[in-house]
Order: structure tokens, then C-alpha cells, then sequence
């Protein structure tokens, strides 16, 4: 009995061969391994993103934290800053001013000193006039 059991089974399989059925039995069983072997690869990726996350945002909570701590001292360097452009704007109005005070005072030394020239040159013409004159 066994072995009529055995031959009817052996049949069965040559007819679903055959047939086509095993092939797409087969085909359809490959399919749904492929699409397992698949969803554990996506799975598998996901679960080695979650430690690249959980790192990404540590470092994002410790930069903002880096920041918070030197606020103050961005702000204070920020005011000490603004102090130093302000006291050497001052030093260059102080050193514009000074070089304009500096040219007036050229001008008017000049102005004397073409004065001073005139009224030389005038009296030189007026003592070659009375040299003229009296010779």
C-alpha cells in the first residue's frame, strides 16, 4: 500500500510538472522570498539609521548647547568690540580735525609770508625808485 501511496504521489508530481503548476508554484515561492529577503534588507537598513539619527541629534542638542553657553561671552566680545571701532572713529575725527586746524594754520602762515613778500618786494621797488630818483 505504501508504495502505490509513494507511486500515486511521484505521479501527481509528474502531472503538476508537466502542467506547469510546480514551475509556477516555484516561480511564485521565489517571488515570495525575494520580496522577504527584501523587507529584512529595508528593516535592516532602518535599523542602522536609528543609531545615525540618535548620533546626528546629540550632536545637533550639544552644538546648541555649545552656543547657549557662549552667548554671554559673544555678546560681551560683540559690546567690547563696538567700544574699540567707537574710540578709533573718535581718535579719527580727533586726527581729521587736527589736520584740518593743521592746513588752516599752513594756509594762514602762507597768506603772511606772501604779505610779507609783497611789502618786501614794494619796498625794493620803492628803493630802486629813490636810487633812480636821486641819481
Amino acid at each position: 500500500m505504501d508504495k502505490l501511496v509513494e507511486f500515486g504521489r511521484k505521479a501527481m508530481f509528474y502531472v503538476r510538472v508537466l502542467s506547469g503548476y510546480e514551475e509556477r508554484r516555484i516561480r511564485s515561492f521565489r517571488l515570495q522570498l525575494h520580496k522577504r529577503i527584501q523587507e529584512a534588507e529595508e528593516r535592516k537598513a532602518a535599523l542602522r539609521k536609528i543609531p545615525e539619527q540618535a548620533i546626528l541629534s546629540e550632536v545637533r542638542r550639544m552644538e546648541a548647547a555649545i552656543e547657549d553657553y557662549f552667548k554671554p561671552i559673544d555678546k560681551e566680545a560683540e559690546i567690547m568690540m563696538d567700544m574699540q571701532l567707537k574710540g578709533e572713529e573718535k581718535k579719527m575725527k580727533e586726527m581729521k580735525e587736527m589736520v584740518k586746524v593743521m592746513q588752516e594754520q599752513a594756509l594762514v602762515e602762507k597768506a603772511e609770508q606772501e604779505q610779507l613778500a609783497q611789502a618786501s618786494g614794494k619796498e625794493a621797488t620803492l628803493h630802486n625808485n629813490d636810487k633812480a630818483s636821486n641819481s
